[in-house]
């Protein structure tokens, strides 16, 4: 972590995870692919039900990369005792936390369906799709903290195997139990519940074995509120980032609801294949991240930079390239999810050709948020991880559809991103220039 070059341990970290991230969006699209052969209104359920998703990810995703952040610089910084009760701790809250969940979302799904812009047509879809997604709520929460843990300690290819066996298990069962077993919509969500408990599974047996520096067990897990309290602090971006993204979600599905189901479908697959380039240079930077905590703890400010413009180069790189393909074959991409339905393909290419023209941007974006959290910045790693799907998109969400009616709709997600960039780019300045003057302050470092 300390002395290998920049670019073979970015790529080296990056590509088990960005493989990890990469499944996981094959197996949700595919998800999603099975659902729209059910119908329209089941595919606009899926979307509905996407926004449950991002409140349990957000808990699991936020209490991993808190303790993540933590436990990276604490590794580097040779305090291995701590990076252990920071990780125990972690997982102790997100079991917890997922049980909550489950409790509350399994007593109120129908309104809470409703809330999240469930139509009546699109509710019995949804609520039934939800009641399963809320039963699997700890084992999920669990299975997103260990895999954060995992990439801090620079473990990827552990973290990757466990997500990559549940992707491709779900990939399998979605049809199985969708059309083979007559389960429908429930049987997608079964299939999805199953996976990540193999997921779960095989992420714990890489500490019941010994395979990872800090250790989890109950009797690690801290006492004090105030390790807590830092853990989720620090995890603030991500928890601001997913909580944010449900909330995006939700009022973008009851801002497409009075244009009709097939509206709401067409936003929501082209989302998920927004979604599926996002999620690779997220793994991109999941692999950056912990290079540039580590090497922040171990005083290498030199590197930090290094690892940052080199991510954002190879990142840049790929966004450019999937946004020239998507917005030329933004046809032939709606179609094999519904081919059936004019309007739904319709709306869905225009979604997807708009969503193209602010990828080439998102690279940057998504590395400045992950540079500040991953080295504890943690007040401005919130205020920028807020930005994509709060601060930018939630007046624009008041605004163009009022405007531009469904063509506001679908700009909302570009139109936020690019919002974003901007706010960015005087962030990142500020932090080259602190660390230059950490390299002057420690050149022995």
């Amino acid at each position: 972590m300390l002395h290998e070059p920049i670019p073979k341990l970015v790529v080296s970290l990056a590509i088990p995870t960005t493989i990890s991230q990469l499944i996981t969006t094959v197996y949700n699209t595919a998800d999603t692919y099975f659902v729209a052969q059910i119908g329209t209104s089941a595919a606009a359920a899926v979307g509905v039900v996407f926004s449950l998703m991002s409140i349990i990810q957000a808990l699991g995703f936020g209490l991993g990369m808190g303790a993540s952040s933590l436990i990276s610089r604490c590794l580097g910084a040779r305090r291995n005792a701590e990076a252990t009760r920071y990780a125990s701790s972690a997982v102790t809250a997100s079991c917890l936390g997922g049980i909550l969940i489950m409790i509350l979302g399994l007593a109120f799904t129908e309104p809470l369906m409703l809330r999240l812009g469930s139509t009546q047509t699109i509710l019995p879809y949804s609520a039934a799709y939800a009641r399963y997604i809320l039963i699997g709520a700890p084992v999920m929460c669990m299975a997103f903290t260990m895999n954060g843990i995992l990439r801090s300690e620079g473990e990827a290819s552990y973290a990757m195997w466990g997500l990559c066996t549940g992707g491709i298990l779900n990939m399998v069962l979605d049809p199985l139990f969708i059309f083979h077993f007559g389960r429908g919509i429930s049987g997608a969500a079964l299939a999805t519940v199953i996976s990540q408990f193999v997921s779960f599974s095989i992420l714990l047996s890489v500490y019941l074995r010994g395979k990872s520096i800090v250790q989890l067990s109950l009797k690690y897990a801290s006492r004090n509120l105030s390790d807590y309290t830092l853990i989720v602090t620090t995890g603030a971006p991500t928890f601001f980032r997913q909580g944010l993204a449900s909330l995006a979600s939700a009022l973008m599905a009851i801002s497409a609801a009075p244009y009709g189901d097939a509206v709401v479908a067409a936003v929501t697959i082209a989302n998920k294949i927004y979604l599926m380039v996002r999620n690779i240079i997220i793994g991109i930077g999941q692999g950056f991240m912990p290079v540039a905590g580590y090497n922040y703890g171990g005083g290498r400010y030199r590197r930090v930079r290094e690892a940052f413009s080199f991510s954002v180069t190879i990142g840049t790189v790929i966004n450019v390239l999937a946004a020239v393909l998507l917005y030329f074959y933004a046809e032939a991409v709606i179609t094999w999810f519904r081919n059936d339905d004019p309007e739904v393909i319709a709306v869905g290419i225009r979604a997807i050709r708009f969503v193209s023209m602010a990828m080439p941007f998102m690279a940057f974006s998504t590395y400045v948020n992950q540079i500040y959290q991953g080295l504890g910045l943690r007040l401005q790693a919130t205020i920028l991880a807020s930005c994509r799907q709060g601060i930018c998109f939630l007046p624009l969400v008041l605004i163009l559809p009022r405007l531009l009616g469904i063509t506001g709709v679908i700009l909302l997600q570009p139109g936020a991103d690019m919002l974003t960039f901007l706010i960015m780019i005087p962030f990142q300045i500020v932090l080259t220039r602190n660390l230059k003057r950490l390299e002057k302050a420690h050149p022995a470092a």
